[in-house]
């Protein structure tokens, strides 16, 4: 059983805390960045229907988003090196902290080849054609008309990926990384009041993930901006046939003598 509760250490705690929010965020950031290399190697099979590839592609997806991340961690950090003597290569000095990376990044990456996938099948195919019909080659046609909308579709994605590795890596401290959680678990231990320093964990989780929410709802807002330009132009013009269509419909039965 922990102490009794102190409102007033929640504060002290969350102070504490602050200084490790280093360490998740270089861990957030790095395995984005192996996420978004390895996530586009994995998407392009699948896109473009690369026969061995592609199967490959859906096993390495199915595999990371189908297995517990705890798992994951377990079996890179303890697998890789195993599989690395069989070749003489040893990585037991190698800092547990770039295991973590690397799994995390392996695993986002699974998640952003789906989201690449989707974000450019969204657009719209004849926009590619038209693309093709004025003279513009697969390159061009990608970079002008298929990657700015994609990414623009792809945003919102990438936040909820964001957050959700960011509070995934409250698992890293299994494996010894002192990170958020790692500390909060020591705080607890050294007075016994365990309740103060997750509640103290929540609340740096909780606002570092509104920060992100509301970056990257900024974010959607400038890259979406002209994707709603032209919804709002269709439901418009929309609007004004519709408009013009009844006048013409109310004018013809008028002329034979009916008013509906």
């Amino acid at each position: 059983m922990g102490a009794d509760f102190k409102a007033g250490l929640i504060f002290e705690y969350f102070i504490k805390l602050l200084p490790f929010i280093k360490i998740s965020l270089i861990i957030v950031g790095s395995s984005i960045l192996v996420g978004l290399g390895v996530g586009l190697l994995v998407a392009l099979p699948r896109m473009y229907k690369v026969p061995i590839f592609q199967r490959i592609s859906q096993i390495y997806v199915s595999f990371f988003r189908g297995t517990p991340i705890l798992i994951q961690l377990f079996l890179i950090y303890y697998g890789v090196p195993e599989l690395l003597k069989l070749v003489e290569v040893d990585v037991s000095r190698i800092d547990v902290l770039y295991f973590v990376i690397l799994t995390y990044g392996l695993h986002s990456a699974a998640f952003i080849s789906e989201g690449i996938r989707a974000s450019v099948s969204a657009v719209d195919r004849g926009q590619i054609e038209a693309a093709y019909s004025v003279g513009m080659d697969g390159y061009q046609a990608f970079k002008r008309i298929i990657a700015p909308q994609a990414f623009a579709i792809w945003i919102p994605i990438l936040g909820n990926l964001l957050i959700g590795t960011l509070k995934d890596t409250s698992l890293a401290f299994t494996l010894g990384v002192m990170e958020l959680t790692g500390q909060s678990q020591t705080l607890g231990l050294l007075n016994r009041h365990f309740i103060e320093s997750y509640l103290a964990l929540a609340l740096v989780y909780f606002i570092l993930s509104v920060f992100l929410e509301k970056g990257f709802i900024l974010l959607e807002n400038r890259f979406g901006k002209y994707e709603r330009t032209s919804v709002e132009k269709k439901e418009k013009t929309f609007r004004i046939r519709n408009l013009f269509g009844k006048m013409n419909r109310d004018v013809v039965v008028v002329k034979e003598g009916t008013r509906l």
